[in-house]
C-alpha cells in the first residue's frame, strides 16, 4: 500500500476547491484526485458497468487491507449518492502535513490517513506557507516589472 489521505467532503464544489488549493501549494496533478458522481476521475477507468462498482473498485485500490473492505463500499456509496473524495498521495513528512492542513481546512466531512509512514520523496510541495506562484510573485517586486525580466536579467 502506498501513502495516502483521503478526504471525504458532502458535495463537489467544495472537494473541487479543495484539490485547487492542493494544486496551486505546489502538489502535481497526478498525485491529487478528485472522484464524484459528475467527475469520476480515475475512478471512471474501473471495469465495472455501473459508477457504483467503478468507486468501489477504486477505493479499494487506494485501501488494500482487508479491513478497509466495508469502508471501500460506504464510500463508494457516498460517493454514488452525491459526496466527492480527493485522495492525496504525498511523499515525505512535508507533504503529509502540508496536504492534511489544506484538507482539514476545506472541512471534510472525514479525513483518512493510511500507511503515511511509506513515502519516498521530500520537498515535492511548497515550503512556504503561502503557494508557489504567490511566493514568486512577491520575490518579483524587486527590480523586474515580469517574470521573464526576473529569469533572464543581464
Amino acid at each position: 500500500m502506498s501513502a495516502v489521505l483521503l478526504a471525504v467532503f458532502n458535495d463537489y464544489e467544495t472537494a473541487d476547491r479543495a484539490r485547487i488549493e492542493l494544486v496551486l501549494d505546489g502538489f502535481p496533478t497526478d498525485r491529487v484526485e478528485l472522484t464524484a458522481a459528475c467527475d469520476p476521475g480515475r475512478a471512471g477507468c474501473q471495469p465495472a458497468e455501473l459508477p457504483r462498482g467503478k468507486f468501489e473498485q477504486y477505493f479499494r485500490a487506494l485501501l488494500k487491507a482487508e479491513a478497509d473492505r466495508s469502508y471501500c463500499e460506504k464510500l463508494a456509496e457516498r460517493v454514488d449518492g452525491g459526496a466527492a473524495a480527493i485522495a492525496v498521495h504525498p511523499r515525505g513528512r512535508i507533504e503529509i502535513d502540508r496536504a492534511a492542513y489544506i484538507l482539514e481546512q476545506a472541512g471534510p466531512a472525514e479525513l483518512t490517513r493510511r500507511d503515511l509512514e511509506s513515502h519516498a520523496f521530500e520537498h515535492a510541495a511548497a515550503r512556504h506557507h503561502i503557494p508557489w506562484i504567490t511566493h514568486l510573485l512577491v520575490q518579483l517586486k524587486g527590480d523586474s516589472h515580469c517574470i521573464y525580466c526576473r529569469l533572464f536579467d543581464r
